[in-house]
């Protein structure tokens, strides 16, 4: 929330109130510089990925829907109808009025999808998958089309994005002749006034504070330097998932030679252990290599995987959701929650008001700071020059272990600060 003030008396009050309250909004004003392209940026990403079946049931629906024969073709006859060396993995919806998904890479090594009839094993569909529109959304979302350089950012984001939702909820907090009310009460008046802006912007602030803030800290598990260093911490403490989809801690096979089992059974097999369509099933590569099936549902307590023999069709190993150590399955509730699933159309309705909340913040922080500023001035808001006191020093410590790469930030900032803004006048407000 990028605190403005109105005119006249409401603009000295603020410009003039007490050091604490200077200082949190001069940060709050130089986090959201930062912050708020990212947060309309992932609020529009984000708002459209949360529609990822819909839109895709939309796009592919000529691909995705079969009508139903007597007989389908085996799987195995359905992935050579493709004619490439690797097949990655299947996808079964169980419905007997959809293609066959097939992941596979081309002989150039692209990662690629078909839809596959399999009734009569027609190619109904293909395409690299990252070519997909809803692949190119997720990755502009994560990773900004940069790989692991744009991950960086956004991750700096999200960690600034928390300072500018504590600093914006202090700014919020009823003071001198505001009232609880009145926080809280919607913006009235004309659009076309700095107030109405101004309290539009604390308005929505505090609503996106309620809903956006556990959006944000649910996705920290996914990015590279706080998620990386919770997953180094779950495995020294024994608190990894137990998926068997990758690792050395997979079963092999129990034999090294012999006939592989129908790809059918393994799909009997997933279904006599109860595992839940859509089913999602990998073949084995090498000989000692198993299958490896899981049920790809949204339900997460739902989603079970099994580990099975290539020759025996013996089950070698089973992971039930409720396997996964407390902090495992916390993280994967919270991945759940992050995209709408995790407790039906109510998380997805959430989560979407929270999108528009997060446009919406970004805009309104946007006009209210144009409308604010000095002419021909950045409009940093005045500040004193004030020494950190033990509690603030400690907090930001604190700060900057939780949140390492904001930390590496700051650092880096001050010494800017102190090289180079400081004699230019960058950042720094004008007198009053």
């Amino acid at each position: 929330m990028t605190e403005i003030s109105a005119s006249g008396p409401e603009r000295r009050d603020a410009a003039h109130g007490g050091t604490l309250y200077r200082m949190v909004w001069k940060w709050h004003f130089l986090a959201s510089l930062y912050v708020l392209p990212f947060m309309a940026m992932l609020s529009l990403t984000g708002g459209i990925y949360l529609y990822k079946p819909q839109i895709e049931a939309w796009l592919y629906a000529d691909r995705m829907t079969v009508t139903p024969q007597d007989d389908t073709l085996s799987l195995e006859e359905q992935a050579a109808t493709l004619q490439v060396g690797r097949i990655r993995g299947i996808t079964l919806t169980g419905a007997d009025d959809t293609s066959t998904v097939i992941e596979y890479d081309t002989s150039d090594g692209v990662r690629s999808l078909a839809w596959v009839n399999p009734y009569d094993g027609n190619i109904l569909g293909s395409v690299a998958r990252d070519e997909m529109a809803m692949q190119v959304v997720r990755k502009i979302h994560g990773e900004l089309l940069l790989g692991d350089f744009g991950t960086k950012f956004v991750e700096l984001a999200a960690h600034w994005a928390v300072v500018m939702f504590v600093t914006g909820i202090i700014l919020w907090w009823p003071r001198g002749s505001r009232r609880l009310s009145d926080a809280i009460r919607p913006p009235r008046g004309s659009p076309k006034t700095r107030n109405w802006w101004r309290e539009t912007h604390l308005f929505t602030g505090m609503l996106a504070t309620i809903l956006i803030v556990p959006i944000i800290i649910s996705g920290l598990p996914w990015t590279d330097i706080w998620g990386g260093s919770l997953d180094r911490v779950q495995q020294a403490t024994g608190q990894s998932s137990k998926s068997l989809r990758f690792g050395s801690d997979t079963p092999k096979s129990l034999a090294s030679q012999g006939d592989t089992i129908p790809w059918a059974q393994v799909i009997e097999t997933a279904r006599a252990q109860d595992l839940v369509y859509p089913l999602e099933m990998r073949p084995p590569r090498k000989a000692d290599d198993a299958f490896w099936i899981r049920s790809a549902s949204t339900n997460r307590t739902d989603q079970t995987e099994l580990v099975i023999d290539r020759y025996s069709g013996a089950v070698l190993a089973r992971v039930d959701f409720a396997d996964n150590p407390p902090v495992a399955r916390a993280v994967s509730w919270g991945i759940s929650f992050h995209q709408g699933e995790a407790y039906g159309w109510l998380n997805l309705a959430q989560n979407t008001i929270a999108a528009i909340l997060g446009v919406a913040l970004s805009l309104s922080g946007f006009v209210a700071w144009w409308k604010r500023r000095p002419a021909g001035s950045l409009g940093v808001p005045a500040a004193p020059e004030a020494s950190l006191g033990t509690g603030m020093i400690i907090l930001a410590i604190a700060l900057m272990i939780l949140f390492p790469l904001m930390g590496a930030s700051l650092i880096i900032v001050l010494i800017l600060d102190w090289l180079i803004f400081q004699r230019v006048g960058w950042f720094r407000p004008k007198a009053l």
